[in-house]
């Protein structure tokens, strides 16, 4: 724990941080495995995560203020866009500090080495499951009437946001469990925990990730969007098509983005569990796995910002606008997204020209 001093032999490092050398034995009669991570590894990521932080950092200020720009006509999908922005952008302000940690190890304190990992954690288990309120959010506003879907209180979606901000907190309580140790001349930021009851503890967190962070907001969004598809499909028009490469896009980009890493993470903790034979090969194999499929989930909270916003047509006409009012583009610009666009609904940002009627039916514009 905290302020315990320990011998390197105390400890092994393979359960706590994968990006830096450790020493563990495979068995009595074999030599002990000590991977190296070249510094070229951590020079990659330092790069990786500066690119992903100004890039979602940009993305998401532009949909919070284009949203909050509008918000006498906000919609329940832009309270969920505008959630899910919040929480890119916070998750996004992170990865400066594990850039830092890449090349000189974590020299923030074990102060910030909670309060960095806590922000990191919540805004991670927050984001995937606004994701999961959205595509909720899509399957009634086009699945069920448009009348139905108008009709739900804002106080309704405010309570949903708000429970969803409070499961990723005591989800992320665990973390608090991470602290800065000094290892081998660097600085590491990990869980302090040692023993049986740590590999007991950290099986078990990384299940719950698992279930609650990956594999219960995949079904729910596969369910919706699969029968908000089925639903586009029966429609009529050529604007249908827009609606349903916005939602494959969005299953699509979710998958290459979380499930290499959640596998890899599956795996890896099969093979602590001794239920796959580890070797010094697999180990190696295993710990690029993990830092390479890490940096493509952290892609993630740059294409929200694309999937969600930048496609839809009403976000692209209150840009248009914002521009506009700032001086940056021509006021005969707006007027030409306004006709291009008068028959979209005010669905949400990233309403296609598909419109639902009051009886219940859906169809496309012409």
């Amino acid at each position: 724990m905290v302020g315990q001093t320990y011998q390197v032999n105390d400890i092994d490092f393979s359960n706590y941080f994968e990006n830096y050398s450790y020493e563990y034995d495979l068995g009595p009669d074999v030599s002990p495995c000590i991977p190296m991570v070249k510094a070229s590894v951590n020079i990659a990521l330092t790069v990786v995560y500066s690119l992903v932080c100004f890039l979602a950092v940009m993305g998401n200020l532009v949909v919070m203020i284009v949203i909050l720009y509008n918000r006498n006509v906000i919609s329940s999908m832009d309270v969920y866009l505008l959630h899910l922005a919040t929480a890119d952008l916070l998750f996004a302000v992170t990865l400066p500090f594990w850039a830092v940690d890449a090349t000189f190890g974590w020299v923030f304190g074990d102060a910030m080495c909670k309060v960095v990992s806590m922000l990191q954690e919540v805004n991670f288990y927050s984001g995937i499951l606004l994701l999961a309120c959205i595509s909720v959010d899509r399957y009634f506003a086009i699945v069920h009437s448009a009348r139905s879907h108008r009709q739900k209180q804002p106080f309704l979606i405010k309570l949903v946001c708000a429970i969803v901000w409070m499961l990723a907190v005591l989800l992320s309580l665990p973390i608090l469990y991470k602290g800065k140790f000094n290892y081998d001349r660097k600085v590491l930021c990990y869980e302090l925990l040692d023993g049986e009851s740590a590999l007991i503890w950290k099986k078990t967190t990384r299940i719950l990730r698992l279930i609650i962070g990956f594999l219960i907001p995949l079904g729910i969004m596969i369910f919706c969007y699969s029968v908000t598809l089925l639903k586009l499909y029966q429609m009529k028009g050529l604007q249908k098509q827009k609606a349903m490469k916005v939602i494959i896009a969005v299953v699509l980009a979710f998958l290459i983005c979380w499930l290499p890493y959640n596998i890899t993470v599956f795996v890896d903790t099969l093979m602590r569990s001794k239920l796959i034979a580890e070797t010094c090969d697999r180990r190696n194999h295993i710990n690029r796995a993990l830092s390479a499929s890490l940096c493509l989930g952290f892609l993630h909270c740059c294409v929200n910002p694309l999937l969600y916003a930048f496609i839809g047509v009403k976000f692209q006409r209150n840009l248009v606008k914002v521009l506009a009012k700032a001086g940056i583009v021509k006021q005969t610009l707006v007027s030409r997204y306004r006709r291009s666009v008068s028959s979209v609904s005010d669905s949400g940002l990233i309403s296609t020209s598909v419109y639902i009627t009051y009886d219940g039916s859906a169809r496309a514009s012409k």
